[in-house]
Order: structure tokens, then sequence, then C-alpha cells
């Protein structure tokens, strides 16, 4: 079988750590032979990320997507190296941990902007900046990829301000699309099942819920990162070269299920 990413070039921000659904997904394109540059944001993450970026074999850059002066110096760094990009993977997302874990109602306005900020806005941003960047129609365009999650049109106890955050993403995503595709840059979602990662740690009852989708899933399972990963794969790639403006569910089938009687 062919390397299904092989002669393309991928940005992906959001690699924080090695249990990331971000990690997942590059070390799922470099198995694919792409060329990987990853982002970390500031003094924090850089040994952690350049680490992991050693691993990957991965072109590491620093980038705060709340700046736009280091979205403007991202797009300078890789037109300067004359980087041409295939796919560009955003698998960013934060709000604070009381704005979670309070009713949604006594979210205060700045909890609120910044969970707007960080998970939805910097879509926009990224997008704009990684535009004059993406290949020309003719040597097949881009692809966008953003993770969502089920919060973003259900209420997921929990989660909160940042189930509208997502469903501002997923807004987002779909006017993207349809603005980028005359440049033939195809932009999507996945919404992912419940995965423990680090930043998911930060929703309470967090196991309970892997734990009870699991067992009301159609697959009978959670979710496995392997599994996002190899969507993005077929996103980025040319065999999702027809698909834009979806919200991919990857969640062993979690999303279709109503109620149910309790065991």
């Amino acid at each position: 079988m062919p390397s299904l990413l092989e002669g393309k070039t991928a940005l992906i921000l959001g690699v924080a750590n090695r249990w990331s659904l971000a990690f997942a997904i590059a070390q799922a394109f470099v198995r694919e032979k792409a060329q990987l540059i990853v982002t970390y944001q500031g003094d924090r993450q850089k040994e952690t990320v350049e680490e992991l970026a050693k691993e990957l074999g991965a072109q590491p850059i620093s980038c705060d997507v709340t700046r736009d002066d280091q979205l403007t110096a991202l797009t300078k760094v890789l037109a300067d190296q004359g980087t041409v990009l295939n796919a560009m993977v955003h698998s960013i997302a934060f709000a604070n941990r009381e704005d979670l874990s309070r009713p949604f109602v006594e979210t205060p306005r700045e909890g609120f902007s910044l969970a707007q900020d960080v998970s939805a806005y910097s879509l926009l941003a990224v997008a704009r900046a990684t535009k004059p960047l993406m290949a020309p129609p003719d040597r097949g365009g881009g692809s966008i990829t953003t993770l969502t999650y089920l919060g973003s049109t259900r209420v997921v106890e929990n989660y909160n301000v940042m189930g509208v955050a997502k469903a501002s993403l997923e807004a987002t995503m779909r006017y993207l699309a349809s603005d980028l595709g005359p440049s033939n840059i195809r932009v999507n979602a996945i919404s992912a099942g419940a995965v423990k990662t680090a930043s998911a740690r930060g929703v309470r009852g967090l196991s309970e819920m892997i734990e009870g989708a699991a067992r009301l899933a159609p697959l009978r399972r959670k979710t496995e990162p392997a599994e996002v990963a190899d969507t993005a794969v077929f996103l980025a790639s040319d065999l999702g070269r027809g698909v834009t403006g979806n919200v991919l569910f990857v969640d062993a089938g979690i999303q279709i299920m109503g109620f149910t009687r309790p065991e």
C-alpha cells in the first residue's frame, strides 16, 4: 500500500504532549511519510515539544495563536524557507478549569471570551495565516482539519463553556470551507469520542464519561486516538479530495444513540 501523504508537508498545532490527539495525528502523518512542522506555545512547552519534534523528525516553531504578531511571524518563517503546505491540523482548545466545573449560566464574560478566542477564533486566525502557504489549486490545494466533540450540539455534563466554543468552532469550519473552497482548500472537523488526554482531564467525571460511552456506543468500546489519527490522514490525503465542510464522527457511534435502558 502506498504512503498516503508522501511528498506532502503538514503543519500540526497542539502537540503539547505524547497523550494529545495532535501527537497521535503527527505519528500517523509520519507513518504515511509526510514532512511535519509542529508548533509550541512559549517557553513552558518549548522543551517538551522540541523533544517530541525530534522523535517525529519534525520542525518545531514557536507560535501563540492568541497573538497576531506570532501568527504573522509563523507565516514569514515558513514562507522564507519556501514551505508549501498541503495540510494543516488545528488541535487547540482551552477554557478555565473553573469555567468547566461551574454551571454554564455562571460563566463570566472573560472566561467565555477566552474559550472562544483560543478554541474557535484560533482556527480562523491560523487558516488566514496559512492560506498563502497552501499549495495552489493545480497542485492539489490544501486540507485544514480541526478537532471537535459531541458537546457542541448536545449538552454534556461538565463540558459547559467548552461545548459552546466547539459549536462556534464547527460554524467557523463551515464558513471557512465556503471561503477557501475556490482555492481548493478543504476544511473539515473530526468529532472524536471522549479520550483521556491531558487537557480533557479538566472535565470533571471524564473517566465515568468514557466508560459510559463504551457501554452505550454501537461498537461497545472506547474511542482510540489512532482511529482519530487515521481519519485525519484520510482528510489530508488525496482520498479526501472531495470532502469539505463536514464533521466526521470518530466515536464508536455514540452520537447516534438516544435514551437507553439503564443496565
